[in-house]
């Protein structure tokens, strides 16, 4: 078993899905597509039906929920409105965009409390109100083996906000800027970097203050990670949007099949001595600013009847 891998995942299967022009602004990974909307929208939904399709055949459980409406063009990233955690607590996060705020669902909710303990649902939307967010684990790498956060300054994180719910949920805050060549903030940290149990793959270049990205490394490594180093040109290609799952003959490595494409032979060799890459091409859905972690979002609560 393993702490940092979730064994149980929660999908959303999109039904209008196109990049969103509230998020555009800042997401440099997000570009306009060049087919119809329906054909967007088609593929998206063929894309997530083969993630799931990939994740139950390495054993992955996964639970599949349809898209309720026509006005969330990012539903299929539900790893931005909730995280859950191994002390039964379920987190419903602010979110940036306006269009975004009503992908969180009580259906999915009621989901996790029939199948896990839920001890307490820890709910931070109101804070959109002052336009104050935290988009999950967009926003937040979480190293729950170890009990540190890491997060990069960007619209989509308020530093107040990250540092409450780090003390709620008995996390060590890690907070750092981080850009591209251009200067860009890198707007979610799960695309700059990715933390498995035995390894961590970050694009610490991207960190330009040395002393913080010195810091980071030193975390990373000090919690027993070894580091793979990305490119900034790797972190385009989604190298660093990556999760670790726990399927029903160990744990696996859950990336696109553009992010595989862009690790060296021997970054490729570094991760598959831990655990083997599973690569699924989602580039339709890619085009919004988001892969494969976007798109997943991690159980780790306790399974019922495994505690009191």
């Amino acid at each position: 078993m393993s702490g940092q891998a979730p064994s149980h995942v929660v999908l959303v299967r999109p039904h209008r899905f196109r990049p969103n022009p509230q998020t555009a602004a800042d997401n440099a990974f997000q570009h306009e597509p060049t087919r119809s909307p329906a054909e967007v929208a088609a593929r998206a939904t063929a894309e997530v039906d083969a993630l799931a399709s990939a994740l139950r055949t390495a054993g992955v459980e996964v639970e599949v929920f349809e898209d309720r409406g026509a006005t969330m063009p990012d539903s299929v990233f539900p790893n931005n409105w909730l995280s859950t955690h191994a002390d039964g607590t379920v987190v419903l996060y602010p979110m940036f965009a306006a269009n975004r705020r009503a992908e969180r669902r009580e259906d999915v909710i009621a989901h996790l409390q029939e199948r896990f303990v839920v001890r307490r649902v820890l709910d931070l939307s109101g804070h959109e109100r002052e336009e104050r967010h935290l988009e999950g684990t967009g926003a937040m790498v979480l190293d729950h083996l170890a009990g540190i956060a890491y997060a990069c300054r960007s619209r989509r994180l308020d530093p107040g906000l990250f540092e409450m719910a780090c003390a709620e949920l008995g996390y060590r805050p890690m907070l750092f800027e981080a850009s591209d060549a251009d200067g860009v903030p890198v707007y979610h940290t799960n695309v700059l970097m990715s933390v498995g149990t035995e390894i961590a793959l970050v694009g610490s270049g991207m960190i330009r203050d040395p002393g913080r990205r010195s810091q980071v490394l030193a975390s990373l490594r000090g919690s027993g990670r070894e580091v793979v180093e990305l490119s900034e040109a790797q972190v385009r290609g989604f190298a660093g949007n990556c999760l670790e799952l726990l399927g029903d003959r160990g744990r696996v490595l859950a990336m696109s099949a553009w992010a595989a494409a862009q690790l060296t032979p021997a970054q490729r060799r570094r991760i598959e001595r831990s655990c083997p890459i599973l690569a699924v091409s989602v580039p339709t859905i890619e085009a919004a600013g988001g892969s494969v972690r976007c798109m997943i979002a991690g159980v780790h609560l306790p399974p019922r009847g495994s505690g009191p």
